[in-house]
């Protein structure tokens, strides 16, 4: 199934929380701390959003910060995604 994001929407995956400290303690899945690191599986075209026009500044295949709580959780295909607005995202990763 493919997935078309509307306005300024962008479709991210969560990367893999870390399971291990930097001391090596592996950590129980209670413990693990929600991950803001994603990838970004597809853009919406941006343009005129609530009376705004909005550029996209994002793209496929980029890793982005996002807010901690931001976004609809929604299961693909067995897999799960979040929608998120652009305004959501705060950095991309390099």
């Amino acid at each position: 199934m493919n997935i078309k994001p509307l306005g300024d929407r962008v479709v991210i995956k969560n990367l893999e929380a870390q399971e291990t400290t930097k001391g090596g303690i592996i950590l129980a899945g209670s413990a693990k701390e929600k991950p803001v690191m994603a990838e970004v599986l597809a853009v919406g075209p941006g343009g005129n959003v609530d009376g705004k026009e909005i550029t996209m500044h994002v793209s496929v295949g980029e890793k982005v910060i996002y807010s901690k709580y931001a976004g609809t959780e929604v299961k693909l295909d067995g897999e799960e995604v979040i929608i998120v607005r652009q305004s959501d995202i705060l950095a991309i990763v390099e």
